[in-house]
């Protein structure tokens, strides 16, 4: 396994424990906006992920459909991305 993985993995296992300690927090009746303090935290945390396995998907899966010289896999590549942005935008 890459260290770009593990490192995600680690990142989302962090991730994780913050949404355990949410939960902890709105079962222990804490005040909202320390809860909702946390929550932005997760919400920061996820962006964080999803950064990392993007550039990880660039830097791995697009391009080695660049290196293949394959038209094909080149523009489902490209499509993928161009949804994923779609996806972020709404």
């Amino acid at each position: 396994m890459s260290k770009s993985k593990i490192d995600i993995l680690n990142r989302l296992k962090r991730i994780e424990g913050q949404v355990r300690g949410v939960s902890q927090m709105i079962a222990n009746d804490r005040y909202c906006i320390d809860v909702l303090h946390q929550v932005q935290a997760v919400k920061a945390a996820l962006s964080k992920a999803e950064n990392e396995i993007l550039k990880d998907h660039a830097a791995s899966c697009v391009s080695e459909a660049i290196a293949s010289d394959d038209a094909a896999e080149q523009r489902v590549k490209f499509n993928e991305l161009i949804d994923l942005f779609e996806k972020v935008k709404r």
